[in-house]
This record gives C-alpha cells, structure tokens and sequence, in this order.
C-alpha cells in the first residue's frame, strides 16, 4: 500500500521516515518529495508497505502523531491520474474564449 505523509519537519531524512514505519511492519520505500529548486523538502512523502493490514495500521496509529515536533498526516495515497493530458492544451471545451488578450494598453485607449 503506498502512504502520503505530510506535515513532515524540513530536515527530516527518508532513512528517519522508514524508521518511524519499520516499527509497524515491512516498508519497501520512503521517499520525501524535494523541490528541484530549491533542493529543499517540500514537506511530504510517500512511504510503500507490502502488507495492507500493517499499512493501515500504521496510518490508524500514526495520523495526528507528533514526529519532530510536527503533528503528520498520514492516510492511503490515492494514485493520480496524469492530470497534465489536457494542461493548456485548449481544445473546443475551453472556457477562456476571447482573443487572448493581446496588448491590453489598447483597450483602454
């Protein structure tokens, strides 16, 4: 089952993550998601536990749990569906309309 956990303090490193879930079973990953700017964490991950009843377990147990100094939020991640297929793709259902605005000086002259 693959977790969402957000809240996540800053510095807080996968191999901490992993630990915090090992205490309730098998995780097969942790990964904390990183901002390709700035390198910095953008305070969430994902951790992945084969086995669904340790899984549930651990986000019944760990939901609202302080770690760091930070009450987390864990539930089950929903898996995404590639949102990005109609991004600004414009096609006969958009909704923008108009001529795109151009220049907008001249329509207020």
């Amino acid at each position: 089952m693959n977790i969402y956990v957000g809240s996540l303090h800053f510095k807080m490193s996968e191999a901490e993550l992993k630990e915090i879930f090992e205490e309730y079973g098998e995780v097969t990953s942790a990964k904390i998601i990183i901002d390709k700017y700035s390198g910095k964490s953008k305070g969430f991950g994902f951790v992945e536990m084969p086995n669904d009843a340790e899984a549930k377990k651990a986000i019944e147990e760990l939901n609202g749990a302080e770690v760091s100094g930070r009450n987390i939020i864990v539930n089950e991640s929903i898996e995404r569906t590639d949102r990005r297929s109609n991004f600004r793709g414009g096609d006969n259902n958009d909704r923008r309309g108009g001529t795109g605005g151009g220049n907008r000086r001249d329509n207020y002259r």
